[in-house]
Parts: C-alpha cells; structure tokens; sequence
C-alpha cells in the first residue's frame, strides 16, 4: 500500500503533466524510452545477425570436403540432382526456398500423399516415418547425422534463416496451424532450436511448438550460443533422428 507521501508525488506528477511545460517533459521521457529500448533491441538483432554471417559462412568453409564428398555419393547413387530446394515458411508467414542435400528419391513429393495415412508424428501436421520408403541410401546416413541440412548454411547467409531458431515449416503444414501454433512464426527460423537439441522428430508437435514459443519468448544471444554449443554433441549422437 503506497504511502501518503508517494500518493502526493503522483498527484503532483500529474498536475504538472496537465501543464504545456509538464506535457513536453512527459513525452521527452516516454520518447527517450522508445529510443533507447529501439536501440536495445536493434542492437541485439544486430549482433545475431553478425552471428549468422560469420557463422554460416566459417561453417560452409571448414566443412566444404564434407559437402564435396556428400555430393559425389548423391550423384553416384542414382544420378538424381544434389540438392533438393523446398519451398517453407519464414518469419510472419514470408515463403522462402529452403536447400537441403537430397535424401530421397526424386519424386518424393508425390509418393508423400500416398503414404500421409502411415503418418509416425503425433498430431498429424508434420510428417514423419522412420522406415520412410522414399530415402535413399545415402540419404538415410546423411539424416541421422543432419548432412543433409548444411545446404542450409547458404540459407543462413543470405539471411532466409538463422543459426538458430524454429525450424521451418512446409505450407501445407502451417495451413493447419491453430491460432496458438502461429507464435511459431514470430521468429526469423532456424537450424536448430530447443527441440533439436533435446529429442529431435522424438518430440511431438505440441511438444515442439511449446519449445519453440519458450525460445522466442526467451531469446538472446547468450542462449543462442549455448543451443549451438549444445547442437554439436547432439547432431553426432544422431538420437532422434529420422
């Protein structure tokens, strides 16, 4: 409970406030806020962004003999193309082409909506079979250790992804979305996040769609170094992944 003292303050605060004098100060202080919080969060974005640059682009470079070999083995198995571009959803439901190493066979796509009633993901939305008959080989080592997701570092460059963030959705997926699985797209995506570190398509979607708004509602530049730390024990594991 305020004091008598404290309640005679905020009576005279505004008092004067109701003056011409007392209503400049007022909105030099509320702009001086804006400004500094503007400068705050810019800021902080800034250095993510500078993050990502410098990131993806040492990543592309100290791993270029992993993607080098990762192509000729792609080609090598079946002749089919190298990369594979599908179409996802970025930040505030922005569409952007997201590349991967291709890991099944080229007509995917198709054979998808023959095998949706064989769905693994609780939840129906996203799409998950650990016996997926569509992958390769190649494509089924390359998974389980997320070589087919480097490609994404070029995305990361250009500035489609992030480092880190919720990982992207395809259109399909994101038309099913309730109101309360959108927060998902507050955030610029990334190449790992929360769930990828801990459980991976182990994790249901409710559960994924939870950790995502937990990063977003959380985020800074400290906890995505933390999450990419933790990602490189977590990709070499190869728990969780199918």
């Amino acid at each position: 409970m305020s004091s008598p003292s404290e309640n005679q303050d905020i009576v005279e605060y505004w008092s004067r406030a109701g003056t011409a004098r007392g209503r400049w100060r007022l909105n030099l202080r509320f702009w001086r806020k804006r400004v500094l919080w503007s400068l705050f969060v810019g800021g902080a974005r800034a250095v993510k962004r500078l993050i990502d640059i410098v990131g993806a682009a040492a990543a592309l470079l100290i791993l270029s003999p992993v993607l080098i070999a990762t192509m000729l083995l792609i080609k090598l198995e079946d002749r089919g193309p190298i990369f594979f571009c599908q179409q996802r959803v970025g930040r505030f439901g922005r569409l952007f082409g997201m590349w991967k190493f291709r890991s099944m066979v080229p007509n995917a796509d198709r054979l998808k909506d023959q095998l949706l009633k064989q769905n693994e993901m609780s939840g129906g939305i996203t799409f998950k079979m650990k016996n997926d008959p569509r992958i390769t080989r190649i494509g089924r080592f390359i998974r389980k250790y997320s070589v087919d997701e480097l490609p994404q570092f070029w995305n990361v460059l250009v500035g489609d992804m992030s480092l880190v963030g919720p990982r992207p959705a395809v259109p399909r997926e994101v038309r099913q979305y309730l109101v309360e699985d959108r927060q998902r797209l507050l955030a610029r995506p990334g190449l790992t996040c929360f769930w990828q570190v801990g459980g991976r398509s182990g994790i249901d979607f409710d559960g994924q769609v939870e950790l995502d708004v937990q990063y977003i509602q959380s985020e800074s530049v400290w906890l995505d170094i933390k999450l990419l730390f933790k990602t490189i024990p977590a990709v070499l594991k190869g728990d969780g992944a199918f």
